[in-house]
């Protein structure tokens, strides 16, 4: 019985609000069994069928970048776009999520804490060869720069990042964007 969740525990489960969760129940778009007039929501299958959908539907686009501020306006941009997102702040980090997860898209800052842009840019190609990576820099005439254009074109950001730049780059690589989200 363990698999069966009250509305209320749905609710919490799902973060969406007591009154959705009892309207979608009753449309027969959750998975769930009237038990004594109460509805019991079935969580395996609302793992296996609701959330896993989600997840498949949505691009995943990975960040790269130890700047809190840039961080925080990827997560905000993608969000409101409806991008799953994952940012990170090392080398390291990259390559691990690189190896554990495909994405459509990512953005990656040539200065690192703890390795360089164009040693991720080679790792993540070599992970993920299809995968669109977008240059994001301060430093457009670097060495690390010109190491990556060596393996051929790539489509560079300059610092600081501007909402209605990512808009654009988003749409030059065949990603469909909500123009009417604003990022503050």
């Amino acid at each position: 019985m363990h698999n069966l969740m009250t509305v209320k525990e749905t609710a919490e489960y799902l973060r969406i609000p007591l009154p959705t969760v009892y309207y979608l129940v009753q449309r027969g778009q959750l998975p769930a069994i009237q038990i004594g007039g109460r509805w019991r929501v079935k969580k395996d299958m609302l793992d296996r069928d609701i959330l896993r959908k989600e997840e498949e539907g949505q691009p995943t686009v990975l960040v790269v970048d130890d700047d809190s501020g840039l961080q925080h306006m990827f997560r905000m941009f993608l969000k409101k776009q409806g991008f799953a997102r994952n940012i990170v702040g090392t080398g390291k980090e990259a390559i691990a999520a690189l190896e554990k997860q495909k994405f459509e898209l990512c953005f990656l800052d040539l200065q690192l804490p703890d390795t360089t842009g164009d040693e991720i840019y080679k790792a993540a190609k070599e992970i993920q060869p299809n995968m669109p990576i977008v240059i994001i820099t301060g430093y457009p005439d670097s060495q690390m720069l010109d190491n990556i254009l060596k393996l051929g074109p790539v489509t560079v950001l300059k610092k600081p990042l501007r909402a209605d730049t990512l808009l654009q780059t988003m749409q030059m690589l065949g990603h469909k964007v909500n123009e009417k989200a604003k990022v503050a």
